[in-house]
């Protein structure tokens, strides 16, 4: 059985730019390179601290982390606190750099005259966090494009079955975002209605589409597929996807 879908795509891009509200994570190191131990003056710890607060998932460079902040440094931010005191005003300043090691955005320096140590790092630190504009306006979103779908579809409804089709989960407003390794498709209600990831051939997805497992390739007739076998049959699923740019 096949069935043929025509999805009309409208694309916008959501800023080109890159900035820090592309990024979810954040990784610091558990010593800053001015530190002789680790979390000197309780500084790292007030550093992932603030990180936390404005959005961040945040880890040290030696802490255990979840697979997808491992899988590329190039998901992340990295931070890291410098230090220009004399022996009247400790100086602190925060940097955040993308893993090329392109600044990303650096806070004003933050300074304190205490005389105790402790007290004075900590001050500094969060007079720079403080001022720090750019990171204080973090709000994480997903490189998106928005997606306008079409009410024109030529659908093979799958006769004798109760379960909502492929194509008619598919006939909507979706989001497309992408990700580290392929893409998702998002409905209006940030459901997730198809995840695709790339694989070591060209033009071929491991794609999931609700319940249905397969995958997503692009024919010799130019055309894009959605191949799976539904649970419990033999028969080969082939859905075909037309993308008109």
């Amino acid at each position: 059985m096949k069935k043929y879908l025509v999805l009309f795509l409208m694309i916008s891009f959501v800023g080109v730019a890159q900035n820090l509200n592309e990024y979810k994570y954040a990784i610091l190191p558990s010593k800053f390179s001015f530190s002789k131990e680790e979390n000197a003056h309780n500084l790292n710890v007030l550093t992932k601290m603030y990180l936390q607060k404005y959005g961040f998932e945040t880890y040290y460079n030696n802490e255990e982390a979840p697979d997808e902040f491992i899988q590329s440094n190039c998901n992340k931010i990295f931070v890291d606190v410098a230090e220009s005191s004399n022996i009247f005003i400790t100086k602190l300043k925060v940097t955040i750099k993308d893993c090329k090691g392109t600044i990303l955005a650096t806070s004003d320096i933050g300074t304190s005259k205490e005389k105790e140590y402790r007290v004075a790092y900590n001050e500094a630190l969060r007079m720079a966090f403080d001022n720090f504009t750019e990171l204080k306006s973090h709000q994480y979103q997903p490189n998106i494009k928005k997606v306008e779908l079409s009410n024109e579809i030529v659908s093979e409804a799958v006769k004798g079955s109760s379960q909502e089709t492929t194509s008619e989960v598919l006939n909507r407003k979706l989001s497309v975002v992408t990700t580290e390794n392929g893409f998702d498709l998002y409905s209006l209600e940030s459901k997730l209605v198809l995840s695709a990831k790339v694989t070591s051939l060209k033009n071929v997805y491991i794609a999931v589409a609700g319940v249905e497992k397969g995958v997503l390739l692009k024919g010799y007739d130019g055309l894009w597929y959605f191949e799976y076998y539904r649970e419990g049959s033999k028969k080969l699923i082939s859905e075909n996807l037309i993308f008109n740019y």
